[in-house]
């Protein structure tokens, strides 16, 4: 096809994208040709390709990618309300999830945290009963780990920098969130299963830590990050079982429409869960080994992060708002 026989088949798609792009910002909004700029964006692209591939001039090529330029722009820009996108999901689409689901957050919790302390205070009084849940040489680990005598609290004898560090609690911890919130689609069996395993297994270090006269080396050293940790887990937990929950009883729904609205949720759920699980890598690994704090300032500061996590999620399954809004 000759380049002018090209440009006047095509010509009207480029002057309504051209129009278009001519009007102010506000005026574009509600212009009629706004629905159907998507497919003149995807013509307008296959047609530069088509002047490329024959070779028409160098006017009508430069016309063309400018267009499919300006218009990519336009359809692919940062808007506005995106700036807030980040602290609304913080005052109001977490809470208000949180609020909804305040049965399989609460349900997460108590599967989390009710083996913690259980088995944290029997592991305490009987301490041999902590080789029942790992392998001796792994609690020969944890013991180097927070022997008075180590070089370093809390950390694998070959980490040497807090930068490494924060890679690998990061990696290992989003690693037992996302296990543990899969498991939901197992029924919600496996989000069952990770909580309450994880919650001996933890429940009971703790409990073996204190036996063993470990409590100036471990308790420090946690108190930091297990607010933001430990409770991620049981979040994470949340959103598996509420996906189990869509999959045993979907209610009016098929199962995989019930599956997709509760994912939706769920998802909420989860991207607080990584957040949290960010914040208590970025305190253990810069923040909890730190020999050069000492251990009065980190329980304040670990009492001070805990009773500020209890509280927002507190909050927000009691009211499903920020204390803010109810103050104004």
């Amino acid at each position: 096809m000759k380049e002018q026989a090209f440009v006047d088949q095509y010509g009207d798609t480029w002057g309504q994208l051209e129009a278009y792009l001519a009007l102010s910002r506000r005026a574009r909004k509600t212009s009629p040709l706004a629905e159907n700029v998507p497919a003149l964006y995807r013509s307008c692209c296959h047609h530069l390709s088509m002047a490329r591939q024959r070779h028409y001039s160098l006017q009508l090529t430069e016309r063309l990618n400018a267009l499919v330029r300006d218009t990519q722009h336009e359809l692919y820009q940062i808007k506005p309300q995106s700036r807030y996108a980040f602290m609304r999901f913080l005052v109001a689409d977490f809470p208000a999830t949180i609020h909804k689901n305040r049965w399989f957050v609460l349900a997460g919790m108590l599967l989390f945290f009710g083996p913690l302390l259980i088995t944290g205070l029997v592991v305490y009084l009987d301490s041999d009963l902590l080789y029942g849940l790992m392998p001796a040489e792994q609690v020969r680990q944890f013991e180097s780990m927070y022997d008075p005598e180590a070089n370093a609290i809390g950390r694998e004898r070959d980490s040497a920098t807090d930068l490494h560090m924060f890679g690998y609690y990061i990696y290992n911890n989003i690693s037992i969130a996302f296990r543990t919130f899969a498991g939901g689609m197992l029924l919600g069996l496996g989000a069952i299963f990770f909580l309450v395993y994880n919650g001996l297994v933890i429940g009971g270090v703790m409990g073996y830590m204190g036996s063993q006269g470990f409590v100036d080396t471990f308790f420090p050293f946690v108190a930091g990050h297990g607010s933001f940790e430990l409770t991620a887990i049981g979040l994470s937990g949340a959103a598996g079982l509420k996906l189990g929950f869509a999959i045993v009883a979907p209610g009016n729904l098929t199962r995989l429409s019930a599956l997709r609205q509760a994912g939706k949720e769920a998802a909420i759920m989860m991207y607080a869960a990584f957040l949290m699980l960010l914040m208590a890598a970025l305190i253990e690994a810069f923040w909890s080994s730190s020999s050069a704090l000492g251990n009065p300032t980190k329980y304040a500061v670990g009492g001070i992060l805990w009773v500020l996590v209890i509280g927002v999620f507190l909050n927000a399954m009691l009211r499903g708002r920020p204390v803010v809004e109810g103050q104004r």
